[in-house]
């Protein structure tokens, strides 16, 4: 996989368990359509892997992550 990716939130975080809600905000997804470019780690792997049924997730080259 590439070491940068680009998060977005497609989901409504409405009606979702408190955990999911959490995740969510500590990647900074506040509303839908909010996205966030992050170097891939494992924590961050484990967090995705949570929300992954809300988000998008899409490689980013290292130009268009500035």
């Amino acid at each position: 996989m590439a070491d940068r990716v680009k998060v977005t939130l497609r989901r409504s975080l409405i009606g979702r368990p408190v955990g999911q809600r959490k995740v969510a905000l500590s990647l900074g997804l506040r509303r839908r359509g909010a996205a966030r470019v992050y170097t891939l780690t494992p924590s961050l792997r484990g967090a995705l892997r949570r929300v992954e049924h809300l988000v998008s997730i899409e490689e980013v080259a290292h130009e268009q992550s500035r």
